[in-house]
Order: structure tokens, then C-alpha cells, then sequence
């Protein structure tokens, strides 16, 4: 892969990696520091990305792996997450309905809530998001269910709706 090529792969993915990232693990500036960093890795191993066939998911794993280890390094130091200094950015503020679906998704298990990001937001199917995640495809399919199942039932405004809809069907 050479520098126009990762240009490229860089402006057509950064903003999409970085709103999967931030729907997994619920913090929009970690999100976008691990993207970021995961980019920078990928530009020293432009050689294997170049070999392989989805580059795109190559950062997205490396990204979630980051902050898989900063949050593990944050929460055995107890350390703030975020010790950077930097001016703050700009940014317009999030829809209710976005950080509803955010706030719901930090209270599924980490597998439900890593196999519905990838499937509905990153637009993979079933056995991209399995090979991704390592797990069978069956079981990517019972965490995709039942994490739908969780997330309706913690996004219905009325908790009578989610009864009476299960017992129509």
C-alpha cells in the first residue's frame, strides 16, 4: 500500500471507525484517540495491509484492542482516563437518540454489544463480524439476538409495549 492509497483507506474510514468505536466502548475522545493511534500503527505495517484483504478492519481491531488495554491500564492504576493536554475541539452535540443508543449499549455484555456495532454500524455480515471476533457464526447470530432483545427492551419508553408485543407474536 503506498501513501495515496492509505490516504485513501484513511479519510474514507477514519470518521466511520471512529463512530463504531465510540458505539462499543461509549467514550467519543478515547474512540478517537485509539483510531488515531490504530492508523498510525497501520502506516508502519503498510506492507501487511497492502496483503490484506480488509484493511479496514485490521485498524478497526487494532483500535479496539487500544482501548481495550487503556482501559485496563486505566482501571488497575485508577488513573483518570484521559490525562492528555490539548486544547478542547469543537463538536456538535450528539442526538437524545444517540447517546440513548450509546447508554443502552454500555449495559449489554461486551459480546452482544461488540457483534451488534459490527453487524448494524459497521455494516458487517454475519460471518465478517464472526471471523472479526473470532466465534462461530452461530453464536454471532444468539449474541446478535439477544442483544437486540436487551436493547429493546432498555430503549422502549413503555415496558408494557415490549409485553404485549411478545405475546402478539
Amino acid at each position: 500500500m503506498d501513501e495515496r492509497e492509505f490516504d485513501e483507506l484513511y479519510a474514507a474510514s477514519f470518521a466511520r471507525l471512529t463512530g463504531q468505536l465510540y458505539a462499543m466502548i461509549g467514550d467519543r475522545d478515547e474512540a478517537q484517540e485509539c483510531v488515531q493511534e490504530a492508523f498510525v500503527r497501520a502506516w508502519s505495517h503498510r506492507r501487511r495491509l497492502d496483503r490484506a484483504q480488509h484493511p479496514e478492519a485490521w485498524v478497526r481491531t487494532t483500535a479496539y484492542r487500544l482501548a481495550v488495554s487503556r482501559w485496563r491500564r486505566t482501571t488497575l492504576a485508577r488513573r483518570p482516563a484521559d490525562r492528555a493536554v490539548g486544547t478542547a475541539t469543537q463538536a456538535p452535540p450528539p442526538s437524545e437518540a444517540h447517546v440513548a443508543l450509546v447508554a443502552a449499549l454500555r449495559e449489554l455484555p461486551e459480546d452482544q454489544r461488540r457483534a451488534l456495532v459490527l453487524h448494524h454500524i459497521a455494516d458487517l455480515p454475519v460471518q465478517a463480524v464472526a471471523h472479526e471476533v473470532g466465534a462461530p457464526e452461530g453464536t454471532v447470530k444468539a449474541r446478535l439476538s439477544r442483544g437486540r432483545a436487551a436493547l429493546a427492551a432498555l430503549l422502549t419508553d413503555d415496558p408494557h409495549d415490549l409485553e404485549e408485543g411478545a405475546t402478539h407474536a
